[in-house]
This record gives C-alpha cells, structure tokens and sequence, in this order.
C-alpha cells in the first residue's frame, strides 16, 4: 500500500507559515489583500474560488471578488484589472483563466503589474521562473507540487523526474522549478512516442496532462512516486472530481501517491494565499526602506 502524500498536511503548515507574516503586517496597519477577477461563472472557478475563500479566511487575508458576467466586452475586463492594478490596497491578483473565446486573454494578462501577479500569468513573470530570478512568482499550482515534495522530505537532487503535461501554467514551469533543485528532468506529453515505457522508468512521476484517469498501472513501476496535478470535473457524475492518474490502479505498485481530492489542489490555494502574503511584506519592506 502506498503512502498518501496529503495536501491537507502541507497546506496547514504552509497557512501557519502565512498566518504569521501576516500578523507581522497587521502590526504595520497593513491587511493583505487579493482579489480574484472572473468572468462568467464556470464551475471549475467557482469551486477554486470557494476554496480560496476559505482558506483566505484562515490566514486573514483580505478576500476580494471581481465578478464580470460572461459576455462582458474586452473594455471592461481591461477596466476591472487596470482598477485593481492601480488599488493600493490590493497586493495580488488572480485572473480566472481561460476566458470566454470573445475575449483577447493574452492581452487581460499582460495588464497585470509583476508585483501583483501572485500566479505567474504575465510573460515577465514567467520568464523571472525561467531564469531563476526571486523577483516574481511562480505558478501556483507548479508551486504547490514543489511544496508537497519539500514537506516530505523527497529528495530531487540527481532523481530522474518526468513530468506527464507542457503547459505553461504547470508542465514548463514545473520544469524549471525542478531543475533548480538539481533533478533530471524529463518533460512528456500526448505526443511522446511509448509514453508508459517513458513513464515507468521515471524515480518521480508527474501527471499534468489534464486528462481524466489517463495515467494507469501501465506507466508505473514499483517504488515510483506518483505526483496527480489533474482536477477534471465528471459532469456525468454529480460534478465529481477525477484526477490525471487513475488512482485505484496506480496506489496498489507505487510507494507514495498524491490523492485528487485533497492533494496538489488543495495545497495549491495555501500557495496562492503565502504569494499574496509575500507581496505585501515586500511592498511593506520597500516602503520602510
């Protein structure tokens, strides 16, 4: 049986860790604020936007919604985000993506000042991760994964890790975070020729393809450790929620497994809230300087 890597436990001690920075700033008067822009009302953004909410609420962290309706014109999403870019009360920014196809995404984006952008949407951003530079942050689910690994101790240093998935909110990202700890690093995708015999040869296995349950005991191999980033809601099944790896098949031969619900999901707002957090402690330290 393998051992259950809970997103429940890093996200706890990743929301004290933030809990006590933010007292730090409410001691300056400052309360750390994010907002959260979104367009229409999708079911995947509600249920992330639920869970920030309380996960906000558990580190007082001021939680701020932007709701536009769904067929809101390219003026006024670029109104909503220039206004909060430009509150000083908002220290992060997240922008539900992607948006309705009548929408100019890249654009929306790339409004979205560095210093706010809390999960690494605009190209400066991701660049600071490519480049390895502290000055920006990382996505925030490629950050979350990178969280769970450290909360248990995984060593990456020299491990042969393959990340299943190229995108560039995980896939790429992810990548770069982990080379920066010295892993080898191989990136796969729907293309790869053989992929089970890519995957199975992997020390760590990453599945963020998006696909729901593609990964199953063909592409894994006893003693691997299976890291699940999907979140793939069966609207056929009252909304339930399925990760990339198919979990029944695959716990039974690896050592370690994140489980969907309650793995990189979950961790995933905790990073979210620490990043909103770590912005207005460096607006404060740039402003007492």
């Amino acid at each position: 049986m393998a051992n259950i890597l809970s997103g429940k436990d890093v996200a706890l001690a990743l929301k004290e860790k933030t809990a006590r920075l933010v007292d730090n700033l409410h001691k300056t008067g400052k309360i750390p604020t994010l907002a959260v822009i979104r367009v229409g009302e999708r079911p995947d953004d509600l249920y992330y936007q639920q869970g920030l909410g309380k996960t906000c609420q558990a580190t007082n962290v001021s939680f701020r919604i932007i709701a536009l309706p769904e067929q809101t014109g390219q003026k006024n999403l670029e109104a909503a985000i220039l206004k909060a870019a430009g509150d000083d009360l908002i220290d992060g920014i997240l922008l539900f993506c992607p948006l309705p196809k009548n929408l100019d995404e890249k654009k929306a984006r790339s409004l979205i000042p560095m210093k706010k952008d809390v999960d690494s949407l605009t190209q400066t951003s991701a660049a600071a991760v490519f480049t390895g530079e502290q000055n920006g942050f990382a996505p925030c689910t490629a950050d979350a994964v990178m969280e769970i690994l450290a909360h248990y101790e995984i060593e990456l240093t020299g491990k042969n890790v393959t990340v299943v998935g190229r995108s560039l909110v995980v896939g790429k990202p992810l990548a770069m975070l982990l080379l920066g700890k010295n892993a080898t690093v191989t990136i796969c995708h729907s293309k790869t020729k053989d992929l089970p015999n890519v995957c199975q040869k992997a020390d760590i296995l990453i599945a963020a393809i998006g696909r729901a349950r593609m990964i199953d005991d063909t592409f894994v191999s006893p003693g691997q450790i299976v890291i699940d980033v999907g979140i793939n809601a069966d609207p056929q099944n009252e909304g339930k929620i399925y990760g990339d790896v198919d979990f029944a098949k695959v716990e039974p031969i690896c050592a370690a497994i994140t489980p969907v619900p309650g793995g990189v999901g979950t961790t995933t707002s905790a990073v979210l809230c620490y990043h909103t957090v770590l912005a207005a402690t460096r607006k404060s330290e740039a402003g007492a300087s």
